[in-house]
């Protein structure tokens, strides 16, 4: 049974707003060690006491997920500021280096002549996650 501590194997589909967006299949099951916050809040709580060979489905809100989306998180960062070689296209994915030197994704929100609005909320912030799992290790 999965309880903390314990090494936990599962394949999963992830879809949001009717869509896969994520999956094991075709790939390795995720590995996680339950309890560790390894994985978001809401996915560890449903799979807590889930048995070898269990399938279950379940939503997760933002809140145990990826947060709600921050509008501080939005930024204006000056066209002169950013790569000249680059395309910016709204949507976009680019990496900004933080404090500690680890990479921030941001996702192009704006690209006007003089500013680009970046979104340094989690892409799946304010998103309702839909989970299929089953469990095929516990150790």
């Amino acid at each position: 049974m999965v309880t903390n501590g314990k090494t936990v194997k599962v394949n999963y589909t992830l879809k949001v707003d009717g869509s896969v967006i994520d999956s094991s299949e075709g790939r390795e099951p995720i590995e996680f060690t339950a309890g560790n916050r390894q994985m978001i809040a809401g996915f560890e709580k449903a799979v807590m006491g889930m048995q070898v060979g269990e399938k279950k489905s379940f939503e997760v809100s933002p809140e145990e997920g990826y947060g709600l989306e921050t509008p501080g998180a939005l930024q204006e960062v000056p066209r002169s500021q950013m790569p000249a070689e680059i395309s910016l296209e709204v949507g976009m994915t680019l990496y900004a280096r933080g404090h500690d030197g680890q990479h921030i994704p941001a996702t192009v929100a704006e690209a006007r002549d003089d500013v680009v609005v970046m979104n340094f909320n989690h892409p799946l912030a304010g998103k309702t996650l839909h989970f299929d799992v089953e469990v095929v290790g516990i150790r």
